[in-house]
């Protein structure tokens, strides 16, 4: 599977620093990844929604470690180049 395109739109908030949309092989698109400022550095969290006892549950998500690697180093790299193409 291959990470064919990646849309960042920034926030300037105080730890939401943008959304990523990322689309696998031209044919499958997850919306929503948040991209989080934490407190030893950058992070990107999957999309999720809000369960009744107030806690989140992931709607899509990698299944091992690998993919989750892949995908946040290709998020935060493409969040790094659009914060660069907009100063």
């Amino acid at each position: 599977m291959e990470i064919t395109e990646i849309r960042v739109t920034l926030r300037d908030e105080e730890r939401l620093k943008g959304f990523a949309n990322v689309t696998f092989d031209d044919a499958f698109v997850v919306r929503g990844m948040k991209i989080i400022q934490g407190n030893t550095g950058y992070f990107v969290a999957m999309p999720s929604r809000k369960r009744p006892d107030g806690s989140h549950q992931d709607i899509a998500h990698p299944v091992n470690g690998e993919m989750r690697k892949l995908i946040e180093e290709r998020v935060l790299a493409a969040y790094e180049a659009e914060l660069k193409s907009t100063k």
